[in-house]
């Protein structure tokens, strides 16, 4: 899996990159086939200034997306990786769900 972290309009310290990083790297242990994953840090410049984060996984013939807006970058990192983390496990349990129906038609269609 390729991890790229982008800071947007700001110079993000070496430990939010490393945590950043390591977040997404644990998704790889509940799926294997992720290709790329995408981390975008950024701000929203309001009264309290809201940190943004952005984790985009792409997966064979999808793109999860998870964002999450806090006062705390690494909180919005956590965020953001529970979101991608729970789209992460439907879309494994629907290819595990279309590879079991797969095999009960020609089960179905083998004689016996």
């Amino acid at each position: 899996m390729d991890a790229h972290i982008t800071s947007r309009h700001f110079r993000a310290h070496e430990t939010l990159l490393e945590y950043s990083e390591k977040g997404v790297r644990q998704l790889s242990h509940y799926y294997d086939g992720i290709i790329r994953a995408d981390v975008t840090l950024s701000f929203e410049k309001t009264r309290k200034s809201t940190k943004v984060v952005e984790v985009r996984l792409s997966v064979y013939n999808a793109v999860l997306v998870g964002v999450a807006k806090t006062d705390d970058f690494f909180k919005s990192v956590d965020g953001a990786v529970e979101k991608v983390l729970a789209q992460l496990k439907k879309y494994k349990s629907k290819l595990r769900e279309k590879d079991r129906s797969r095999v009960r038609t020609v089960r179905g269609k083998v004689p016996v």
